[in-house]
């Protein structure tokens, strides 16, 4: 069997930075991915982009599928706990959804102090609204979950913390729906943090997007991968947190602290990503979606849009 450093380089050639399905409508391109209308069905497509601060930095061989297998992973582990958006997958790379009306809003359900709220901890702002203890430290647990929502920003800006009386305020959702949205998005949170505590992960903070679909609340976009989420190794967590050090982290975090360690935060041109590091994130991303998952992950070598391309097609015409 081909290791996944070979897979890496055979895979050079065929990272997938972008598509273009002309047999499909209304392309929408997200920072990673893209979608596309069908017959019946609405269709995202988890491309190698990789983004961090709302800026697209380049691609990874395999970030696709790992994303969208995680995805269906969680989507089918939650989908008797709260309805989603997912058909099915016919494709690696590839989700068939419903189509809803998204909500104007992002959920992010924290229970440390990690990430951008250790940033605004750090510099005295609340964290959407929400004011926690003085004294507190990096990566330190909170004393309770929390819910801090933001707005969805438009391509190229970046997304807004809010509060909850703000949203509520600017009738961004009715405060029934978002009521609903919280109970979701925490009933979600506290059933992913028990599954992955089996395999000896702490689920740190996730984001959640949700939708209406026939007056109905359902989950959309993705879940609790390694875009949305922060996973972190448990049982060096607590060593590591008393003597100062990071945690062992399975996301994308350490990208966000290279970016950081060169002076980048979102604003102007980011520093490229070389090759090497390129390969050792793919290596990270896989290994990530074996932990999190305990399935093995078997990277698909090859064209992967003539493939997304066939199997979109076949999907259709079986679909119609």
């Amino acid at each position: 069997m081909q290791s996944k450093e070979d897979a890496i380089k055979a895979q050079g050639q065929y990272v997938l930075r972008n598509t273009n399905l002309g047999f499909l409508e209304d392309r929408y391109e997200g920072k990673v991915r893209d979608t596309y209308r069908g017959k019946k069905l609405r269709y995202l497509i988890t491309t190698d982009r990789i983004s961090c601060f709302d800026v697209v930095l380049g691609a990874v061989p395999f970030k696709g599928q790992v994303l969208n297998q995680l995805a269906e992973f969680w989507f089918d582990k939650t989908a008797n706990l709260v309805e989603n958006h997912v058909v099915a997958c016919p494709d690696p790379n590839v989700m068939a959804v419903r189509e809803v009306e998204i909500l104007p809003i992002e959920v992010v359900v924290r229970a440390y102090l990690a990430g951008s709220a250790w940033r605004d901890y750090e510099a005295g702002r609340p964290i959407s609204g929400i004011t926690l203890p003085k004294g507190m430290r990096k990566h330190q647990r909170l004393e309770q979950v929390v819910v801090t929502p933001s707005t969805k920003a438009e391509r190229g800006l970046h997304d807004e913390p809010i509060s909850e009386s703000a949203l509520l305020e600017r009738e961004l959702v009715s405060p029934e729906i978002w009521e609903e949205v919280k109970e979701k998005a925490l009933k979600l949170f506290s059933f992913a943090t028990e599954e992955v505590a089996s395999r000896g992960l702490l689920l740190v903070d996730t984001k959640y997007e949700f939708g209406l679909l026939d007056g109905k609340v359902v989950l959309a976009d993705e879940i609790h991968t390694l875009d949305s989420s922060r996973y972190w190794v448990e049982d060096s967590y607590s060593e590591r947190f008393h003597s100062g050090q990071d945690p062992q982290m399975l996301d994308k975090e350490p990208v966000r602290q290279w970016l950081i360690a060169r002076g980048f935060m979102g604003q102007g041109e980011p520093p490229a990503l070389p090759e090497e590091y390129i390969s050792e994130l793919s290596l990270h991303y896989m290994s990530a979606f074996e932990k999190i998952s305990g399935q093995s992950f078997l990277p698909i070598v090859g064209d992967s849009e003539s493939r997304i391309a066939n199997n979109i097609r076949e999907f259709e015409e079986a679909f119609s």
